[in-house]
């Protein structure tokens, strides 16, 4: 099966290399790579026009911020099985790929998500967290789980037939997708115990209190917009479950 992988880009010339390279240095033979800038002025259409051909589509234009950016790839995806990989990120080895898709052959899946790293930004080697996901039961979603959306590989016959992200949302359009499919649709998913993105710290969810909150109300609206009921105990769960990621940290 072809994979499609897409990454969305707004002046990341200081990261971008990596990403494209952990993308590259892939060993899964069937590998199509996708990337959609956002009219960057920094140098990164420079860096990825130095690529040529190993990059098999890219465009560059302005897209309405990053959801827009995502769908805009979907779109353009030829492949099989979808995965996504931000610009500040990189796989954790050079199979990662292979290891999804025999997975998901495996268990006959049509979705897969894995482990990841919260790293320093200026030093990939450094764990800040370990985000272990753990096997999805149904259910999971309201005891506050989710699994790491840079992990996460879906089948195009899902997009097509449940939808892309909703960019009505700001910061939880990845986890509402992700809710909606596995939770509300009970797409069927498997779990690689391996880590498979080194992700930089510094999300825009993430990065202080405040955003937290913004980003926790958000969540509540995934629920709404998907006429499921969200227990009063999942806000405060789903924030509680990152406190082992501090403490757990495994670098490979």
């Amino acid at each position: 099966m072809k994979v499609s992988i897409i990454t969305v880009v707004l002046n990341n010339a200081d990261t971008i290399a990596q990403a494209i390279d952990s993308v590259l240095a892939q060993d899964y033979p069937d590998l199509e790579y996708i990337i959609i800038d956002g009219q960057s002025t920094d140098g990164t259409i420079d860096i990825i026009k130095s690529y040529g051909d190993k990059i098999s589509q890219w465009v560059s234009g302005k897209d309405g911020g990053i959801y827009p950016a995502m769908n805009k790839g979907l779109k353009m995806a030829t492949g099989q099985i979808i995965g996504i990989l931000n610009a500040d990120d990189v796989y954790a080895s050079n199979k990662v790929i292979s290891g999804i898709v025999a997975e998901m052959k495996q268990n006959n899946a049509d979705t897969a998500y894995a482990d990841l790293n919260y790293v320093s930004r200026n030093d990939l080697s450094k764990v800040i967290r370990y985000w272990r996901s753990g096997s999805y039961k149904k259910g999971s979603f309201k005891f506050g789980w989710m699994p790491p959306h840079p992990t996460f590989f879906v089948k195009k016959s899902v997009y097509e037939k449940c939808g892309v992200f909703d960019t009505t949302l700001r910061s939880a359009a990845d986890y509402e997708l992700m809710l909606r499919f596995l939770h509300k649709y009970q797409v069927s998913t498997c779990y690689w115990p391996h880590i498979a993105v080194n992700m930089r710290v510094g999300g825009e969810s993430n990065k202080d209190v405040k955003n937290r909150i913004k980003a926790n109300n958000e969540d509540a609206l995934a629920w709404k917009k998907n006429d499921l009921k969200m227990p009063f105990f999942t806000r405060y769960l789903k924030p509680i479950r990152k406190i082992p990621q501090f403490i757990l940290k495994k670098a490979k």
